[in-house]
């Protein structure tokens, strides 16, 4: 039961409200079944809220005109000497632009017969935070499975010279742009390496560095000692969240590591650190992706006790939860009820709500929510869109899916690469292959590239047809264009001439 005294009579039976109908919930866990709509899991839009918190890579090359000291001058007064510190500064940021193209390709260039790190001594160049930034991003970039080795051996030894020039001190950021490139090339133990390079060195172990570890190690089943490791570390602070632990959970959230985010959440209890509605908020999603929906419920009400009113990303929580148990009329009595305390209901909520009412099978319930967005003046996205459409495809309803695909093109929105998967999947579906094969066409005229998954579904479904010829076509397709090569053997029976 929620507090009175924060929330007076008639909220308070508003709040109570919540216990009670989260008891309507369905009893059983509900995974993702593979229609891959775009739409990500209640867990990555939970991330997204605090994503700006944790990058490192975030810099403005253009200050802020509004808030420069040098424009609020009166008449105009300070406007020449604002454009000529603004063109010093685009000048300079050019000038380590073109540095850094030079710096990679003298890197290009390393092997049997030239010393790169020679080569880059006679450069003088002059080396800064920027420039690193700069040259390490550009070597991230070109990263694919061929050249994963090479890249982390050239973006290492990079590192290691800039590192030893005068006047120039890496940075966390820095250290953290060298372990994604680690990452990128699953070079584990040399992120480890780095991680102890950083604590000798007194650089701080944030909740970035963390992040980079957990995503990287967690799929190779080291996730558990990545944990104990930064919870035993001393050295390891972040200061936008209340404490250390909020940002291990965040992280494990988003690697879907819902049993160890229960270990942690013990921890930080016995350390005597007290959740917060961050806290709260991964705690319900980790409970309902484990099918615990009792103490799921009971987590709800311990929230209210404690103070701690739904927010926006709670509410999302809920939505999704009803969505996918097929509550429609649970969902409409929350979504007036988030009107009532203040909090409107986003395109976000209403996308979260279809997106697990057509997983549950409920397309009447979809449409009518996504009319009653539309009248409440949210305009649908392309994500909705996606949405609507996978919902419909997967149901059997090609008719109806092309439909809204011709609405949502007619209102702007531009399709993406997960709407024609959608299409492409419920063209094959209807075996009209050769409809399949043009929206691959259309979707690359549209700078559109396919991903894995449009030519494994296109593959997929040529192949269960009988179309053998047809299949290998897409296939060799794909590889002359480069794309996704290392990713061939899991094509049964083809074999690259």
């Amino acid at each position: 039961m929620y507090s009175v005294a924060l929330f007076g009579q008639r909220v308070i039976q508003r709040f109570s409200y919540f216990s009670s109908f989260s008891r309507f919930l369905c009893n059983r866990q509900f995974d993702t079944d593979g229609t891959g709509n775009g739409f990500g899991k209640i867990e990555d839009y939970l991330n997204e809220s605090w994503k700006s918190m944790n990058s490192d890579n975030n810099m403005k090359d253009k200050p802020d005109i509004q808030e420069s000291p040098d424009f609020i001058g009166i008449n105009g007064c300070y406007e020449g000497d604002f454009r000529q510190n603004f063109k010093s500064r685009h000048n300079f940021i050019e000038k380590v632009r073109n540095e850094a193209c030079m710096i990679l390709e003298i890197l290009q260039q390393d092997g049997p017969g030239f010393d790169a790190k020679e080569a880059l001594d006679n450069s003088h160049i002059t080396v800064s935070s920027l420039l690193v930034r700069e040259v390490l991003l550009g070597i991230l970039k070109t990263i694919n499975y061929a050249n994963k080795n090479r890249c982390a051996k050239l973006g290492y030894k990079f590192f290691v010279w800039s590192g030893q020039q005068e006047s120039y001190r890496h940075t966390a950021n820095s250290y953290h742009l060298i372990m994604k490139i680690f990452s990128e090339s699953e070079e584990f133990k040399a992120m480890w390496r780095l991680v102890d390079e950083m604590i000798e060195k007194g650089y701080p172990t944030t909740a970035r560095t963390f992040n980079l570890l957990i995503c990287t190690c967690g799929e190779a089943g080291l996730a558990r000692k990545v944990v104990e490791r930064f919870i035993k570390s001393k050295t390891f602070n972040y200061r936008p969240f209340k404490h250390s632990f909020n940002a291990i959970l965040h992280s494990l959230l988003g690697v879907n590591q819902y049993r160890l985010i229960e270990w942690v959440y013990q921890q930080m209890l016995v350390e005597g650190h007290l959740p917060d509605i961050l806290t709260y908020n991964i705690l319900l999603c980790s409970k309902y992706r484990l099918g615990k929906l009792d103490q799921f419920h009971r987590l709800l009400d311990e929230m209210g006790r404690n103070g701690f009113s739904p927010d926006f990303h709670t509410f999302n929580i809920l939505l999704h939860v009803l969505g996918k148990g097929d509550k429609p009329l649970a969902a409409l009595n929350l979504l007036n009820h988030m009107k009532e305390v203040g909090c409107e209901p986003s395109i976000l909520h209403f996308t979260t709500l279809i997106d697990g009412l057509s997983r549950a099978g409920n397309l009447d319930a979809c449409k009518y929510f996504f009319e009653e967005m539309v009248r409440q003046g949210c305009v649908p996205d392309v994500v909705c869109y996606t949405v609507m459409i996978t919902g419909y495809v997967v149901a059997g309803e090609l008719d109806k899916a092309q439909e809204i695909f011709s609405d949502m093109i007619v209102n702007g929105q531009l399709p993406n690469v997960f709407t024609y998967n959608a299409m492409i999947r419920g063209l094959c579906m209807a075996e009209k292959f050769d409809e399949a094969c043009m929206m691959v066409k259309e979707m690359e005229s549209r700078g559109c590239n396919p991903n894995f998954m449009v030519y494994s579904t296109l593959v997929s479904y040529l192949k269960k047809a009988g179309k053998l010829s047809e299949a290998h076509e897409v296939i060799r397709h794909m590889v002359e264009k480069g794309q996704y090569i290392h990713l061939v053997p899991k094509f049964k029976r083809y074999r690259r001439c």
